[in-house]
């Protein structure tokens, strides 16, 4: 196989796959220490996950939530990007294979992150929307204003109004956030487009199979983001399984719910490449020691979404935030450090910084450091903690600029259709 054609050093190889949350703070805090930092990913951009809705609900530009990965580094010594998807882990030889090649490690740091869990559920991942990518929010984006469109061509009341509902499965912050947001748009914005619709007609469902939206926030945060959503008028429905979906109905365990379009938010599984043993994983996560390094594999560590650091006060592992995987990736990069200046590396423990949601304009919750946030207040923090954590000042300033016009306009000019999505039947 073909090698990835990276320059031979006598420094310290590590290898990065994934450019996320964690991977991005490892190589950054590896700046100008003597490791060769290689990193693999098959976009070559980083994605801020957290604002994808927003892409998805025609708020903002996909450019401005995402940012090259080869300009985040631009001069960072020792540093090499590869657009690849890494495939196989030859532990015995220190291997990583992608497809485009193989690379030797000394260090390999598998943040790969996560992508859509349907638990099994076929008819879910046939025919469901999924939200963890940009081109996954764009493809949203599209069948949205084609079911608009399509609406507004037929008679038949019954399909008007399938085309024209949003079931929503998972009440998490992507969740929320989401139907929030179209909430917004049905109120504020589609009536003026489509004049023809009546849009008194149009439902958007939050189906949680928990007693609360938001589970990991504090109770005060979901009665107050459940009465956000439902002032906004969206349908919240607790205690509620989706059983199945056809692409026109989906089926409950309490009522059918008709809708072409279902947005699956509810849960996330790691990415996990091939070549390590099966007792490696725990619920579809690497098992990690308290350093993020897989147990019986030398030189192999896991970070983020992907990993699952087990303890009594923790049977799962921590959760699966982006604060976890920053703060992942420092510490192991500290620990490298740490190991070439001859001292002990240090566990990792995690900091909680605390959890917010918005549900809209004015609207939001926030739970940091044991102090509630909620309405205008949590909605200004939620808006700095993003803009904080944006790559790039021209995405930040894009950010904000696109926040203050549809702040006083409700106006978002880039509902358009770049690429028709076709659904299967």
């Amino acid at each position: 196989m073909k090698s990835l054609n990276i320059p031979d050093t006598s420094l310290p190889r590590v290898v990065i796959v994934g450019c996320g949350f964690g991977g991005l703070s490892l190589a950054k805090k590896l700046k100008k220490k003597p490791f060769q930092v290689v990193m693999i990913d098959k976009h070559n951009y980083h994605t801020f996950q957290p604002l994808l809705y927003q892409v998805a609900t025609a708020g903002l530009e996909p450019d401005s939530i995402a940012y090259p990965i080869r300009n985040i580094f631009k001069g960072q010594k020792d540093f090499y990007y590869r657009m690849a998807e890494a495939t196989e882990i030859k532990s015995e030889e220190k291997l990583l294979c992608t497809d485009i090649g193989e690379i030797e490690y000394d260090y390999l740091i598998i943040a790969s992150g996560s992508s859509t869990n349907y638990f099994g559920m076929k008819d879910m991942e046939e025919g469901s929307m999924p939200m963890k990518t940009v081109p996954e929010a764009l493809n949203l984006r599209s069948l949205m204003l084609q079911n608009f469109e399509a609406a507004s061509l037929t008679n038949d009341l019954d399909e008007r109004e399938r085309l024209m509902n949003f079931v929503i499965v998972g009440a998490g912050p992507t969740g929320v956030e989401l139907a929030g947001a179209l909430a917004e748009l049905k109120t504020h914005v589609l009536p003026n487009d489509y004049p023809d619709l009546d849009f008194r007609r149009m439902s958007i469902h939050l189906v949680e199979s928990g007693n609360a939206v938001l589970g990991p926030m504090s109770e005060s945060a979901q009665k107050n983001a459940q009465k956000y959503l439902e002032k906004l008028g969206v349908n919240v429905w607790l205690d509620t399984r989706v059983e199945k979906y056809d692409g026109e109905n989906a089926q409950t365990n309490k009522k059918s719910l008709p809708a072409s379009t279902l947005i699956w938010a509810a849960g996330v599984k790691g990415n996990i490449l091939n070549g390590l043993a099966e007792n490696t994983l725990n619920r579809g996560r690497y098992i990690v020691n308290d350093f993020n390094e897989l147990p019986n594999y030398e030189g192999i560590y896991a970070i983020g979404d992907v990993a699952a650091m087990i303890s009594e006060e923790k049977p799962f592992g921590d959760p699966m935030l982006a604060q976890v995987a920053i703060q992942q990736g420092i510490n192991v990069a500290k620990n490298f450090i740490n190991i070439t200046k001859n001292k002990s590396p240090k566990p990792f423990k995690y900091k909680d910084l605390g959890t917010m949601a918005t549900v809209g304009r004015n609207k939001a919750v926030a739970d940091l450091n044991g102090v509630k946030f909620k309405g205008f207040i949590g909605w200004l923090l939620w808006m700095m903690v993003h803009l904080i954590g944006l790559v790039g000042f021209r995405n930040k300033a894009i950010v904000l600029f696109n926040w203050f016009i549809n702040y006083f306009s409700y106006d978002k000019k880039i509902r358009l259709i770049i690429r028709p999505v076709e659904r299967k039947k």
